[in-house]
């Protein structure tokens, strides 16, 4: 017991710690005394199932990191982790689906944890013309796709402001999760050259510094400039969907709109 008390009290610091939490903020979150938290963290105390599950709560752990903290103080896992092809999330696929192509003629994708593409509507496609097949084989990385000097980089009109972006983001994604995955793609993609040394553009004040538009050269519609919205699941009782992100791009200007809805009508003709 003192093994396995020991072994959950170093996930439970952790992750306090990753937080920036002290033993007092978490006992006042968690209704629980300063004192019965230090012993558990120290191996001293066994905490219950429902205690762990209640501080897991306060610290946003993620799902997939709450299943290993139980199996450590010797619970099993309570989080369920099925494939998307699970007859039980056949209802959360087709929800997926008709999101993304409900958000047509505009660009839509589904992702997984380490930005793995799991689907996209027809309009991400035509993005994507004159990429590297290497960089689209499965597993389809977005993130390696956008910054990589033979993928979307070197057609990205604001490289260097839309590249600080996905970096930042993916920074406080690794330390929100302790992913060791997402934290190699991050040193990964931060290794990568400007392609044709760029130099940086001045940045646009158009959104005033709320949002950061992705602006892309593309062979059917000239330059498109686009806003990203990020969606996921609200309450999610299985890993697998608690992982997942919706990335849905809308136009920032009239002339995406209207080349977006002309592509759209292109692949309609051709269908």
């Amino acid at each position: 017991m003192t093994r396995t008390a020991s072994a959950v009290g170093d996930h439970l610091r952790d992750w306090r710690q990753r937080r920036r939490m002290s033993q007092l903020d978490l006992a006042l979150e968690a209704e629980i005394s300063t004192r019965h938290l230090s012993f558990v963290e120290t191996g001293r105390a066994q905490p219950s199932r429902d205690m762990l599950l209640r501080l897991a709560d306060q610290l946003e752990i993620p799902l997939r990191e709450r299943n290993v903290m139980l199996v450590a103080a010797g619970f099993a896992p309570v989080f369920p982790q099925r494939s998307l092809d699970d007859p039980a999330l056949a209802a959360a696929r087709r929800a997926v689906e008709l999101i993304l192509t409900g958000h047509e003629p505009f660009p839509a994708m589904a992702v997984d944890r380490q930005w793995n593409l799991v689907s996209a509507n027809r309009m991400v496609a035509p993005l994507m013309r004159g990429i590297d097949a290497d960089l689209l084989a499965p597993p389809l990385n977005v993130i390696r796709l956008s910054l990589h000097p033979r993928g979307l980089a070197r057609r990205t009109v604001n490289l260097h402001q839309w590249r600080s972006h996905i970096l930042e983001r993916l920074r406080r994604e690794v330390e929100l999760t302790a992913d060791a995955g997402l934290a190699a793609l991050l040193t990964e993609v931060r290794a990568y050259p400007i392609p044709g040394g760029q130099p940086p553009r001045k940045p646009s004040d158009e959104f005033a510094g709320v949002a950061i538009p992705f602006q892309l050269n593309t062979e059917d519609g000239g330059v498109l400039s686009f806003l990203s919205a990020t969606t996921v699941f609200g309450t999610p009782v299985d890993v697998t969907l608690s992982e997942m992100t919706l990335e849905t791009f809308f136009p920032a200007d009239a002339a995406t709109a209207r080349a977006l809805r002309a592509m759209a009508a292109g692949l309609d003709g051709s269908g």
